[in-house]
């Protein structure tokens, strides 16, 4: 996504907000009547779990000039038949990047999480990376890839794209479908050292990837210098979990270590927790460990994503 020449800026922003946590309805609780494990947080509480609304992200909406795009698709036209937004681009910023100067600046080793929609025919023309892990996973939609590197490839949902940006790298991307938007989550993980060579993968999104993530947590990016099996591998102590949830859906419990925390995006759909905390579409949650965390999907299902890592001394907002 966006190339911001400005990341590392100063938090100035408000904190985290508190978690006002709601009862237990008892249709909820009869979900996780098969569950083992203990509840979420401390001493039965939820305390290690801090919810971020989707009203506190950062709505960016950029000129199509900046990037290389066309202009607008215009009401009533036929370009614009297939267009879900009046933009070309509706990026949700969850750290500072870019024109978003006042937000927290990252969640440990997490420098970026955008959440961006991209309307048919238009994208990202070539911009440059360095010294960063990464990371995009596809929603909706076919994202195009092309970098200095000679790489070219197109991928659909559940596909995860990444990147050692490393000494440097340039790359382009793009939607090419001319009615259909796309979607997805691009993330950069700050690497454990700067210099890497650049490299480039993926991981396909077929019909073997959605049933690893079906009702069950898919463990899709590991640390390369651990003994991790998962089909991404980069250069940090980051592990990245995908879940899909069927209506009424239940997840295995996921545990959190004690020097271990996770930030955690409700990508579709809506969950509870066993305590009765709701995330719906586009919020996200902060998780300290020790803790074991146990969710059930809502009304039509949910897509997750969970990256974690080790914890902060600080807290989500320290590197």
């Amino acid at each position: 996504g966006l190339c911001a020449l400005d990341l590392h800026l100063p938090f100035t922003g408000a904190g985290r907000l508190p978690l006002v946590m709601p009862s237990l309805p008892a249709s909820v609780g009869a979900l996780f009547s098969g569950c083992t494990g203990q509840k979420s947080g401390a001493a039965g509480g939820e305390t290690s779990l801090r919810v971020v609304p989707q009203d506190r992200l950062f709505v960016s909406e950029p000129p199509p000039q900046w990037f290389g795009n066309d202009p607008n698709a215009q009401p009533g036209t036929s370009e614009a038949a297939g267009w879900t937004n009046g933009n070309w681009l509706k990026s949700r910023f969850h750290f500072s990047f870019a024109e978003y100067r006042d937000g927290p600046p990252s969640f440990g080793v997490l420098r970026v999480m955008n959440d961006d929609l991209v309307q048919p025919a238009r994208g990202f023309g070539t911009h440059p990376h360095h010294d960063m892990e990464i990371i995009t996973f596809v929603v909706d939609g076919r994202l195009t890839h092309k970098d200095s590197r000679g790489n070219e490839e197109t991928l659909g949902r559940g596909s995860v794209q990444f990147m050692t940006a490393g000494t440097g790298i340039r790359h382009s991307e793009h939607n090419l479908d001319q009615r259909q938007h796309l979607r997805f989550i691009q993330s950069w993980i700050l690497p454990r050292r700067s210099g890497l060579t650049p490299n480039y993968g993926s991981m396909v999104g077929d019909a073997v990837a959605a049933e690893a993530r079906r009702d069950k947590w898919a463990h899709i990016v590991g640390d390369v210098a651990s003994q991790s099996t998962a089909p991404v591998l980069i250069n940090q102590d980051c592990n990245v979990f995908a879940i899909e949830l069927r209506p009424d859906g239940v997840a295995p419990p996921l545990e959190l270590g004690p020097q271990r925390q996770a930030y955690m995006l409700c990508v579709e759909g809506s969950v509870v927790t066993a305590s009765g905390t709701s995330l719906t579409r586009h919020d996200a949650a902060e998780l300290k460990g020790p803790m074991t965390l146990e969710l059930a999907s809502q009304g039509q299902g949910a897509l997750l994503l969970l990256f974690e890592m080790a914890k902060t001394r600080h807290g989500g907002s320290d590197v």
